[in-house]
């Protein structure tokens, strides 16, 4: 086979992956953190994780123009050659790949799919789009779910939320997130890690808030950067960073503190945490696979912690006024960093708040009887919800006695949500992300 037949092989391969991979999503069944890209020729996976991310990204708009140039729906059986179709969609729209290139490779992709019927289907539809673009595009973006990529539900809860800040929060979500770093101040100061990167060719700005946090200008694969393995330097958002800085008036003065990481992983606040403090340190999560992550991320930034798999709402046979400072990750709707995880606006729907909502609750009291007087608990939810964030924290402080306030008003970052502050995602900057503190009253 010569190089040209073995490139457009692997270009068809290629896009019927992206389909494969796509289907569980579109159909709200799985999402993307199970992508697999083991089956994709290496060259292409960069390719291949931009088509499914962008393909859940930009779904509302996908779907309204699939619907526009298919004559009728395709039969549940043939939802496949539906993804596949997005995916020539998202091509011709969003990417930098020659249209025959696109229109072509798609097509032929259906044979791999073993739809060899939808070949014609899916070229008539990708010319049409060609020809008819511009006219198509304006059609379906009267509808401004579509025009701003949002599913009705979720665009009216950020309007309600945010009435003066919703369109932006949704421009945001549709924005891919900057690659920002964690300097392990342990090992290499920000500064001169910063000298390194540009050694590397890597050009990078400090974070505004977050004093051991750099933002790359472009985003690179993580073995590219310097000290990576040795554990110089993690991936983590800038708002993620903040939970250290609430932490720190607390834990800075007092070296062997007792602390726990309530719902830890992946491990990046836990590992930050410990680069930051002398403290006792436990892990806490009830996904022992999940576990598995930050162990390794701890092994790779010579770290220690107890790591243990229990459900933080129960915790049953644990001993009271155990720990002098508590960070509480709560599981939540993900609001925040959707640019991130394109697929919650597939997966999440509008009754997930308030079951979310009660979850967090029961957590916040069962970790409250495990704090002791005189210490301190963090609330941090990757949210923008007032749900899950200050309306929150009103109703636990309105039924716990013994809990005052503490988040600190003068900040740079964030803005005043109730008791807590709340960080909205901006382009090229942070995540969306909420913040609160509270003290335990001592006896």
């Amino acid at each position: 086979m010569n190089d040209a037949s073995t490139s457009q092989g692997s270009g068809q391969a290629l896009r019927a992956a992206a389909a494969r991979a796509l289907l569980p999503v579109i159909d709200a069944k799985g999402s993307l953190s199970a992508l697999d890209d083991g089956d994709v020729h290496p060259r292409d996976r960069a390719l291949f994780r931009a088509l499914c991310y962008g393909v859940c990204r930009s779904l509302p708009r996908l779907e309204a123009l699939a619907d526009e140039l298919l004559r009728s729906p395709f039969k549940a059986r043939d939802r496949d050659v539906q993804a596949l179709l997005l995916v020539g969609i998202y091509q011709l729209l969003y990417l930098r790949i020659p249209a025959h290139a696109a229109v072509g490779e798609t097509a032929g992709a259906a044979r791999l799919l073993g739809k060899a019927w939808a070949t014609r289907v899916i070229n008539g539809c990708l010319r049409r789009l060609q020809r008819e673009q511009s006219a198509l595009q304006a059609k379906v973006d009267r509808d401004p779910c579509v025009a701003l990529l949002h599913p009705a539900w979720l665009l009216k809860a950020l309007r309600q939320a945010w009435p003066d800040d919703w369109r932006e929060i949704a421009i945001a979500n549709n924005t891919p997130g900057p690659m920002t770093l964690r300097i392990n101040r342990r090992r290499i100061s920000r500064e001169v890690y910063r000298e390194r990167l540009l050694e590397c060719g890597l050009e990078s700005r400090p974070c505004e808030f977050a004093p051991d946090g750099l933002t790359l200008e472009t985003p690179c694969d993580v073995r590219a950067l310097p000290g990576f393995a040795e554990g110089e330097v993690s991936v983590q958002d800038e708002a993620a960073q903040l939970a250290v800085e609430l932490l720190g008036p607390v834990l800075a003065p007092r070296p062997g503190a007792q602390v726990l990481d309530a719902c830890c992983a992946p491990g990046g606040k836990t590992a930050h945490l410990l680069e930051a403090f002398e403290i006792d340190l436990t892990a806490l999560d009830s996904d022992a696979q999940r576990l598995t992550r930050v162990t390794e991320t701890l092994d790779r930034l010579g770290l220690r912690a107890r790591v243990e798999q229990a459900d933080a709402s129960r915790l049953e046979g644990w001993e009271a006024d155990r720990f002098d400072a508590i960070l509480l990750d709560a599981p939540c709707s993900g609001s925040g960093v959707i640019r991130r995880h394109p697929d919650i606006k597939r997966l999440r729907r509008a009754d997930d708040i308030p079951q979310l909502a009660a979850l967090q609750g029961r957590l916040l009291d069962r970790l409250w009887q495990v704090l002791a007087p005189g210490g301190s608990l963090v609330y941090a939810t990757c949210s923008v919800f007032p749900e899950e964030n200050a309306d929150q924290i009103k109703a636990f402080l309105a039924r716990t006695a013994d809990a005052r306030v503490t988040t600190p008003a003068d900040v740079s970052w964030g803005r005043p949500a109730g008791d807590g502050r709340q960080l909205l995602p901006r382009e090229a900057g942070h995540d969306g992300f909420f913040y609160a503190r509270l003290e335990k009253a001592r006896p």
